[in-house]
């Protein structure tokens, strides 16, 4: 059998867009022996760590904690007020809005897509249009991706609230912030979000696994009114619990608390708003970069709109192989692994290999950004593909700045 070819030495770079990098200081915080689980630091933390994650999510409501991915996150808000027959609209710009409306198909709700294509945000005009047809408010839930991680799409979260409300139409505003909270500014109470969902592997920074529904009165109240929600997936006992057991449906993921507590210091020991600045800086500083590349040669911005990208990630593609190839390299050569180009085209399609993503979402700073794309220009020199000059000291400039 052959062998995987070596990569570089040193420490590695996983420039992916999630899991992201993980502090020391969080990683050190989960190397311990497993605690009581009935009494004791894990049971006295849980109201300051539920208080702290709704600082971050910018709410007074209520959320939620499951054992799991974003997938199961999806699923569990969507189990808590969407029933079977239901109809839910999805406005996608990318596959994780896709994905969502496959997940409500899969629990028997009827979804009406409208896809948005891979380089483009919401069209406000378009959603009002399907609102309004809808004069019977069969649409129960509006599922929107606030940032796709595929496409790198930043949605206008706050104007889809306007468009319901100047509809006058009931349907709950649920948003998918997996990929941007903690990167992107969010206001969940201030945007009129009814249920919102994210993970603790991106702008959290914890490892993969737990993942979290946040959630309004108002849709609480439509939780009341459903027919039935199976045990595991209910939130009510999680987000209001009598004994501590509750919060997870059973055994607590202890060594993730211990992570996310850590994790939560470190996001309000900086303030969220220099948390959404700082990731606001970086990635002005990689588009920058990107621009010049894409002077000459076939590197391009997947969203040419700068008001409509990610602060947290960053989509692009080259001619196809010559992303796979500049992946390839870089990780085998520098120890600096890019992201692939998810859901860009399919797998089998030769076209999948010009497509790339660049993570750089919660613990980063202007010398990873700078180490991440002086690598990624190195692997185009040492590739001969053909790149604008001077994208350095375009990145060099944003970050001095």
């Amino acid at each position: 059998m052959s062998q995987p070819p070596l990569s570089a030495p040193g420490r590695h770079y996983l420039a992916i867009p999630g899991p992201s990098v993980m502090p020391d200081a969080v990683l050190q915080s989960m190397h311990r022996a497993a605690p009581n689980i009935y009494a004791g630091e894990v049971v006295d933390m849980m109201p300051s760590l539920v208080a702290d994650l709704k600082r971050v999510a910018r709410t007074d409501q209520h959320v939620a904690i499951y054992i799991g991915n974003g997938h199961a996150a999806w699923e569990a808000a969507l189990a808590n007020v969407i029933a079977t027959g239901d109809r839910v609209l999805v406005p996608a710009t990318g596959r994780f809005g896709v994905g969502w409306g496959e997940m409500a198909t899969a629990i028997g709700a009827e979804v009406e897509l409208i896809d948005f294509g891979l380089e483009a945000p919401m069209d406000m005009a378009r959603i009002a249009d399907a609102l309004r047809a809808d004069k019977d408010h069969r649409i129960k839930a509006v599922l929107a991706v606030h940032v796709d991680t595929s496409s790198s799409i930043l949605n206008d979260i706050p104007g889809l609230r306007a468009v319901l409300d100047d509809l006058g139409h009931p349907a709950l505003l649920m948003a998918d912030c997996i990929a941007s909270l903690g990167c992107d500014r969010f206001e969940m109470d201030a945007w009129g979000v009814d249920v919102m969902v994210t993970g603790c592997q991106k702008g959290l920074m914890v490892p993969p696994g737990v993942g979290f529904v946040f959630f309004n009165d108002r849709a609480h109240a439509v939780r009341g009114a459903m027919p039935r929600v199976s045990r595991y997936w209910d939130w009510t006992p999680r987000a209001f619990p009598d004994l501590f057991f509750e919060y997870f449906g059973g055994t607590a993921p202890t060594h993730h608390l211990y992570g996310l507590r850590t994790a939560l210091d470190m996001i309000h020991r900086e303030g969220i708003e220099k948390v959404w600045a700082r990731h606001a800086q970086l990635a002005r500083a990689i588009w920058a970069a990107c621009e010049a590349w894409s002077m000459e040669g076939s590197l391009a911005l997947n969203v040419s709109d700068r008001a409509h990208r990610s602060t947290a990630v960053t989509a692009l593609r080259l001619e196809p192989p010559q992303a796979t190839q500049l992946r390839d390299w870089t990780e085998q050569k520098l120890g600096l692994t890019l992201g692939i180009g998810l859901g860009m085209a399919p797998p089998d399609d030769p076209a999948w290999h010009g497509f790339f993503r660049l993570g750089h979402m919660g613990h980063i700073n202007g010398q990873m950004v700078m180490g991440m794309l002086g690598g990624i220009e190195t692997g185009l020199r040492a590739l001969d593909i053909e790149h604008g000059p001077g994208a350095l000291d375009a990145a060099a400039a944003i970050i001095a700045g």
